[in-house]
């Protein structure tokens, strides 16, 4: 007893300022008329409908027929006073909520566990991230826009309370009741992010409830299943359990909820459940912090509660020992017959029930109840998942992602082409989004076995090996640990490859590792869910820099505050429209004109890319590979992308021996090859013939002159059916071009005639020549040049030349049924048939790509040669070759590049700056880059499928039309 006095004095006398300083939370700006409303409440009141007051029962919106007449029946018998709900749909819930109301003499106050958002109560699709996520955060500012996002759901819902923050300093990796829960084990961190989520959530007009008082976070025991204890002395307590609501309470906390623990140096009566107590909820939690707010019990039908009474006398206990409602009651009839009992005996006076009543009404009048409105169904759902809302998810995650392991700065990855990446998944989840996403960035396998000995086999041949720890993202309190098995198999890849581990669980799994000695990269990603797997790839390779720091301690490797910050290194990230400025609605118009193309058949599919600031923010396919097959055109398919090899392949060639002094753009023919002086091409700068501004002729028919004359089939004098040492240069399928053909193309181009007059003409020439230059100078095959310097690092690993040889024609896209000179279906060899004669390697057609590593390349560009933490080009390269040297001539060209039109017409929307650079293809491909809107706009299409015929997206100006749209969704 005396030692209980003594901690009743302690505490006054430290808190004593505080209780002066403690404003009532439950007041309004209009303070005399709530008063008056209440008062005027009260007075109207039978003693039992003031006693109803006190309850608020749990409510699911799935439940039965039957459930909800007893609901209703409460309401009717017994006032009860609010409503807690779980489990249920948003739909079903406001119905609900709307009907019970309609029965409430007083309208009811409604409360929720929704922690982290609605959709872990409700079936909606959004949810935000546990608060172990956001204590990994080091801007409470996102924080607080949390708890107002939340609280603008909760209002939406007609929620008035919100049972969150949860405030537990979590110090106990084996707590199994908060964990996830909880913001961290240091206490500042906890009171800050707290305290921010509290603002947001009551700026929206949803009154928070701090719990679990006097805190649930050094426990190892579960409350749903006994009476956790909490053994530590009062001043242990005072400086870490309690030191979140001191700053939560001066700032205006509306409500706490008392914890269902046993607190020994808190209250003398050994096992005494600490929502019993009225030391710690009157003399601690109203005394001496000053909490003037309301004050909830926890489930009063938590086990071991029973212990200390019989069926009513816990809630006259509870009420006895200062709380103001009792949540959850074992049964509202007999606990509200024995507090009318106490109050008619004088047991209970009128002052103490006046008290908790009169607190609850006014925090009715706060959430507008004195005005209740039925809760509004049009658009609920869709209130519920916003655009906004998702923007935020993102951002969180982002914030949150943690490195806590980076020897020799092996993160993010660079050096591509030196790395082999193998991902294996470890846990009991999918990583399906995970492995997707480090797919965009490189060519990454994944790799499984039965066997520890045969996944070692298997990984033999990768030098990198990333390995995803993920367990269900369902609840926070799934199971999280690594198993035996899978400790012994991480430390068994360690030993022998580069290893980044990547946990999608909490931190705490990190303490079942032996030894991290050999584990060069560890990184913890917190949730598994889609956007967290997404966003730890794109933080792996650089798209997105890392920001957070662990929220706890674990194990004896890694300590709470821990984690590098590391920079982007400008590879393309993938987001939402609206981070980059762009509209989501309008882009869906997008949609509309890609899939009237296909519907239209203008071409069999397509797949459209869109960035903007570095972000891809549009990334579909339409259509199938062709009309009247089955396959659909998935994300690493791979078109033919025929003309945009010049500017994908020739041209980043050229630029580096431009700016390594090899050559000038005044460097004439004659000069980088010998056989053209006497031609009358000899003088013809890499300047003009770039620009399309040299009179070279736009094309020749070479294939031609390889037909027989009467059958106009391949003549046998240049073809034979099978690979010979003299016919070796493989055109299609089963069908060999005479190796020394190759040697009459550049002739046939030397000594070409100029055109009568100099003016701009498109013309494939140059990259015939260039090609030659190139490969000459090198002395290796261009496809193997650009692999080596620009692909490889780039981690554009869809992007080849031949692709038939090394990637499944699953994945490849037919470009053409030919009737007029291979005679069959072209299907992963190239369509142009002169660079099918030079073994399908043209500097001018050739390349095979996708719209995401068609992307990277333009980004490149985009970013002055810069991506991915490599410099590729120097800026005044890139500004040199992006440059219009003949415009006044009413040549738009650049050297290489196409430019906007200088008229009403030409190759962009009109609605684009001059600036801007691109190229288009025979196949329906379309690149292009503008500087100035940081905007990056992909389209590949085989609409060359099953004939050529005419250009329907060309005539209909489907790519352009798509352009002008991107423009138009800009966000001014």
């Amino acid at each position: 007893m005396y030692r209980i006095f003594f901690t009743v004095i302690s505490f006054f006398t430290i808190f004593s300022a505080l209780s002066q300083a403690a404003k009532n939370p439950l007041l309004t700006d209009d303070a005399e008329a709530q008063q008056k409303w209440a008062d005027s409440i009260y007075e109207s009141m039978t003693l039992a409908e003031k006693v109803g007051q006190l309850y608020m029962v749990q409510v699911m919106s799935d439940q039965d027929v039957t459930s909800k007449s007893k609901i209703i029946q409460l309401i009717k018998d017994y006032h009860i006073g609010g409503i807690i709900y779980s489990n249920g749909g948003p739909v079903r819930q406001a119905k609900l909520n709307n009907e019970l109301q309609s029965f409430s003499k007083t309208p009811l106050l409604v409360g929720m566990d929704a922690e982290w958002g609605l959709s872990m109560r409700l079936d909606s699709t959004y949810a935000f991230p546990w608060n172990m996520t956001l204590g990994a955060i080091k801007d409470n500012d996102l924080i607080e826009q949390t708890g107002r996002k939340i609280g603008e759901h909760c209002k939406r819902l007609g929620v008035h309370f919100n049972f969150a923050p949860v405030v537990d300093i979590n110090t106990n990796p084996k707590n199994p009741i908060i964990g996830n829960r909880s913001f961290g084990e240091d206490r500042d961190n906890v009171t800050e992010k707290a305290l921010a989520f509290m603002k947001g959530m009551q700026e929206a007009g949803v009154l928070a409830s701090a719990k679990h008082f006097p805190g649930h976070g050094d426990t190892d025991q579960d409350s749903h299943e006994r009476l956790p204890t909490i053994s530590f002395n009062e001043k242990r307590i005072d400086s870490i359990e309690l030191y979140p609501y001191r700053k939560l309470i001066i700032e205006g906390l509306s409500s706490v909820m008392v914890a269902h623990l046993n607190v020994p140096n808190l209250e003398s009566r050994s096992g005494y459940p600490s929502s019993l107590s009225k030391h710690i909820v009157t003399n601690v939690l109203k005394d001496s912090l000053g909490f003037q707010g309301l004050i909830f019990t926890d489930a009063l039908t938590m086990k071991g509660v029973s212990d200390f009474g019989e069926t009513g006398d816990i809630d006259l206990a509870a009420f006895n020992a200062g709380n103001d409602v009792m949540l959850m009651s074992e049964d509202v009839g007999i606990g509200t017959a024995k507090i009318i009992d106490a109050c008619n005996k004088g047991d209970i006076t009128e002052e103490r029930l006046a008290h908790s009543v009169k607190k609850i009404l006014k925090a009715k009048y706060k959430v507008g109840l004195n005005n209740y409105e039925p809760i509004g169904l049009y658009n609920l759902s869709k209130d519920l998942n916003r655009l906004e809302d998702d923007i935020l998810y993102e951002e969180l995650i982002e914030n949150a992602l943690t490195i806590v392991k980076n020897d020799k700065h092996f993160m993010p990855l660079r050096q591509l082409e030196t790395k082999t990446i193998a991902y294996v998944n470890m846990g009991d989840d999918s990583g399906s989004a995970f492995f997707n996403e480090l797919k965009k960035y490189a060519k990454v396998h994944h790799i499984e076995a039965e066997k520890l000995d045969g996944l070692i086999k298997k990984l033999q041949v990768y030098n990198t090996v990333i390995v995803g720890l993920h367990r269900s993202n369902d609840s926070p309190w799934q199971k999280y640990q690594f198993t035996n098995k899978e400790l012994v198999w991480l430390q068994e890849i360690a030993r022998t490859h580069t290893v980044i581990l990547d946990a999608f669980v909490k931190p705490y799994a990190l303490s079942d590792l032996k030894s991290i000695e050999n584990i060069e990269g560890i990184v913890v990603s917190y949730q598994n869910s889609d956007i967290a797997q997404q966003k730890s790839a794109q933080l792996i390779f650089g798209a997105i820099p890392a920001k957070g720091h662990l929220p706890v301690s674990t194990g004896t490797f890694f300590k709470a505050g821990e984690g590098f910050n590391i920079n982007a290194i400008k590879r393309l990230g993938y987001t939402i429209p609206e981070r980059v400025g762009m509209n989501s609605q309008k882009l869906k118009r997008v949609d509309s004109v890609a899939q009237l193309a296909v519907n239209h058949k203008m071409t069999p599919g397509i797949q459209l890319l869109i960035a903007r600031k570095g972000q891809v923010i549009y990334n579909k396919s339409f259509g199938k590979h062709t009309y009247k097959g089955k396959n659909r055109v998935g994300f690493d398919d791979i078109y033919d992308v025929a003309s945009l090899t010049k500017i994908l392949a020739t041209l980043p060639l050229l630029m580096e021996l431009e700016e390594n002094g090899i050559v000038s753009l005044d460097t004439k023919l004659s000069k980088i090859l010998p056989e053209y002086k006497g031609s009358n091409k000899e003088d013809i700068s890499i300047k003009s013939m770039l620009s399309h501004y040299a009179r070279l002729r736009p094309w020749e028919p070479f294939y031609f002159r390889t037909l027989d004359t009467v059958t106009k089939r391949p003549s046998k004098k240049y073809y034979r059916g099978k690979k010979t040492g003299k016919f070796n240069v493989e055109v299609t399928k089963n069908l060999f071009l005479r190796s020394d053909y190759k040697d009459s193309i550049n002739s046939i181009i030397k000594d070409s005639e100029l055109l009568k007059r100099l003016r701009y003409r498109y013309s494939d020439f140059p990259y015939y020549i260039l090609k030659k230059f190139i490969e000459t100078h090198y002395d290796k095959t261009l496809d193997k040049l650009v692999q080596d310097h620009f692909y490889q690092s780039l981690g554009a690993n869809n992007t080849l030349y031949n692709p038939y040889y090394k990637i499944s024609s699953k994945k490849i896209v037919p470009t053409e049924v030919d009737d007029y000179y291979r005679y069959q279906k072209v299907h992963g060899y190239v369509h142009d048939m002169g660079a099918a004669m030079q073994n399908g390697i043209g500097g001018h057609a050739g390349v095979f790509s996708n719209a995401n590593d068609v992307a990277k390349i333009l980004q490149m560009y985009l970013q002055k040669g810069y991506y991915g933490g490599k410099r590729y080009l120097k800026p005044e390269t890139i500004d040199k070759f992006n440059t219009c040297y003949y415009c006044a001539k009413g040549n738009r060209r650049g050297i290489g590049f196409d430019k906007p039109q200088l008229g009403e017409e030409g190759p962009t929307c009109g609605c684009i700056s001059m600036t801007s650079f691109g190229h288009s293809g025979f196949t329906g491909t379309y690149a292009w880059a503008d500087p100035e809107e940081e905007i990056v706009y992909i389209f590949l299409a085989n609409r060359t499928y099953p004939k050529a015929g005419k250009n329907l997206l060309l005539r209909e100006n489907i790519r352009t039309e798509i352009q002008r749209l991107i423009y138009e969704a800009i966000i001014e």
